[in-house]
């Protein structure tokens, strides 16, 4: 693994990824699931700093029985381990838990490896060595859309992309992104219509509140100004249709 879940990195991380937990104030609970202890360990750590409860097992049968007692709400698997691997654990608990997102953290990193885990349900899949900020993330990002975690009417998520209406505050990644007021009520307005088309004329009476006549070009130099805060160096979210407009949406 690239970096242990205590480093200031992954900390920074949690402190700014938005808190997780059930409608009744209980926290997201996390199976974490690999042979290596120490590694297992360690992904705990770093979900435990998101203020996840967290179990550990370390072979198929163990894995199984902690499920039934636990009840998960994500799974965080190994492939290769004792007992029998982890396809055959997903498979298992999705009879009892046929919604439970599913992340697998593996050393087999061949694409036919990748394709048989994702056939199999899984909704992500990172290969080890791995970076523990980024699996923090997408955990996250697998709660959120699960459902299981009370909503936050303050708070606009589009894939990694968080927004706060109450502080203001933009990250993506855990990244704060500093905007201007004009460009962050830009990016407000097409995060409250995240994958639908919005046209030049829609952003200006939203955003601008006001008829510009000839100047709609004033959107598009808005919008390359949010890309270049947010999109730049990453997988683009904000994409331009041509003759209609603009959409958001989550990063393949």
């Amino acid at each position: 693994m690239s970096q242990s879940p205590s480093s200031s990195s992954a900390a920074q991380v949690a402190k700014n990824l938005p808190l997780l937990e059930h409608p009744d104030g209980s926290p997201i609970r996390a199976l974490v699931v690999d042979d290596e202890a120490m590694l297992a360990e360690l992904v705990g750590v770093g979900l435990r700093m998101i203020g996840w409860d967290v179990r550990q097992a370390g072979d198929g049968p163990s894995a199984l029985d902690t499920a039934r007692r636990f009840l998960p709400d994500v799974l965080v698997l190994d492939i290769m381990m004792p007992g029998f691997d982890g396809l055959e654990v997903l498979s298992r608990i999705r009879r009892t838990q046929p919604e439970v997102p599913c992340l697998f953290l593996t050393a087999k990193d061949a694409v036919d490896d990748r394709i048989e885990g994702l056939a199999a349900g899984a909704d992500d899949y990172v290969t080890k060595p791995f970076s523990m900020e980024e699996v923090m993330i997408r955990l996250h990002r697998l709660v959120q859309r699960s459902g299981v975690a009370a909503a936050d009417d303050a708070e606009l998520v589009v894939g990694d992309l968080v927004l706060n209406q109450d502080t203001r505050e933009v990250t993506r990644g855990g990244e704060e992104i500093q905007l201007t007021a004009t460009q962050f009520d830009l990016l407000r307005y097409l995060m409250e219509n995240p994958r639908r088309v919005v046209s030049k004329a829609q952003i200006l009476d939203n955003v601008w509140k006001y008829d510009f006549g000839g100047q709609a070009n004033i959107v598009e130099l808005y919008i390359s100004y949010l890309r270049k805060k947010i999109d730049v160096g990453r997988d683009p979210m904000i994409h331009t249709v041509r003759g209609a407009g603009y959409v958001i949406k989550p990063a393949v």
